[in-house]
């Protein structure tokens, strides 16, 4: 079964970190991502850049309306993902455990279904 492994950050923790502190967590992650691949169970990866660069979509009545960031009423960003395929939600549920981000993140495991349920 496949999880979406969220990793969930304060919208103003990147920009409290220097360069340098920045680009050693991301390899930290990187290098986790390298492990999973490894496993056989990564399906997907991605980081995202931050909330106030991007752009919220609605479309209502045929009227498209466009908000562009920052998002004032936001306290948390989704930063990245983890895409995985295991067995159970025990086996995701750890692999968040062991993602570096949880240190410093929320990790957020949720299984992929349809949107329905």
């Amino acid at each position: 079964m496949s999880y979406m492994l969220l990793i969930v950050e304060p919208t103003d923790q990147r920009a409290e970190r220097t360069l340098d502190e920045g680009q050693a967590l991301y390899a930290r992650m990187v290098d986790f991502a390298e492990t999973l691949k490894a496993r056989g169970v990564l399906r997907g990866v991605e980081s995202l850049e931050r909330s106030e660069r991007g752009t919220r979509v609605q479309v209502r009545d045929g009227e498209t309306r466009l908000l562009d960031g920052p998002f004032a009423e936001v306290k948390e960003m989704v930063g990245g993902f983890f895409l995985v395929d295991v067995d159970t939600r025990e086996e995701a549920i750890e692999i968040a455990r062991q993602c570096p981000a949880a240190q410093w993140c929320t990790v957020e495991v949720r299984a992929v279904g349809p949107c329905f349920l």
